[in-house]
Parts: structure tokens; C-alpha cells; sequence
């Protein structure tokens, strides 16, 4: 019998298996398993939370350890956002500084492929689209 080895990392003594790198396709699969990996590593909240205000000079030690806990997070979220991606994707958003930013634009691109695809495979094959849709 074969044996399939894969890749892990441990976090806090939990071993985690690596996802696949996102090449651009089965995105909903790939969204639905970084939820997963970004909640278990709780920063996942990162990604729908609002933006800190800018630091002032009557911030709080409460206020200046979150800030610094969110920035920690926002890093954390973001570096495994990017290592989940194929290299052609990282190298299209590693200037990206927002995880959120880079997780809204996958959302965006790749959300609105997968639905086009779905409405195309819902034609009878030699059908033509575009007659449907304007009427030729």
C-alpha cells in the first residue's frame, strides 16, 4: 500500500497540514480551507475586522499591546495568505501590505470566474451564449 506523505508545520505544538497553493482554480475549496487554518491559528478575525485608527500620544498600555497583538496578526495572516498562493499569485500580491486587501481582491476575481462558469455550464453544449444574452 502507498503511503501519501505531506507537508506539515508545526504551531504551539500542533501540527498542521500545508494547503495546496492556489493556482486559480476550485477557489471556493481553497477559500473554505484557509478560513479553517487562519481560525485555528486565530487571525482570521484580521480579514473582516476594521482597520485600527492611527496610534495618538493618549493611547492607552490596554491600546498600544492590541495594536501591537493586531499588527503581529495582521503579519501572521497575511505571510500565510501569500504561501498559500502559486508563485505567479504571490508575486501579483506580495507588494500588497493588507491581508484583507489581498483576500477582498481573490474574493472579487475569483468569486466572479467561478459564477460566469457556472451560468456557461448551465448552456446545452453547442449552444451560443452570447445569442442568448443579446439576442442573436
Amino acid at each position: 500500500m502507498e503511503e501519501t506523505q505531506m507537508a506539515s508545520f508545526k504551531v504551539l505544538n500542533q501540527d498542521f497540514v500545508r494547503l495546496d497553493r492556489f493556482d486559480g482554480t476550485n477557489f471556493t475549496r481553497w477559500q473554505d480551507k484557509m478560513k479553517f487554518l487562519l481560525t485555528t491559528l486565530k487571525v482570521f478575525y484580521i480579514l473582516s475586522a476594521t482597520p485600527l485608527p492611527a496610534p495618538t500620544e493618549k493611547d492607552t498600555e490596554q491600546q498600544k499591546e492590541e495594536r501591537k497583538k493586531r499588527e503581529e496578526d495582521e503579519l501572521i495572516c497575511r505571510g500565510h495568505i501569500l504561501n498559500a498562493l502559486s508563485d505567479r499569485l504571490y508575486d501579483l500580491y506580495t507588494e500588497t501590505q493588507s491581508a484583507k486587501v489581498i483576500w477582498d481582491a481573490l474574493e472579487t476575481k475569483y468569486n466572479a470566474e467561478e459564477e460566469v462558469g457556472a451560468i456557461i455550464a448551465k448552456f446545452k453544449p453547442g449552444a451560443n451564449p452570447a445569442g442568448f444574452l443579446w439576442g442573436r
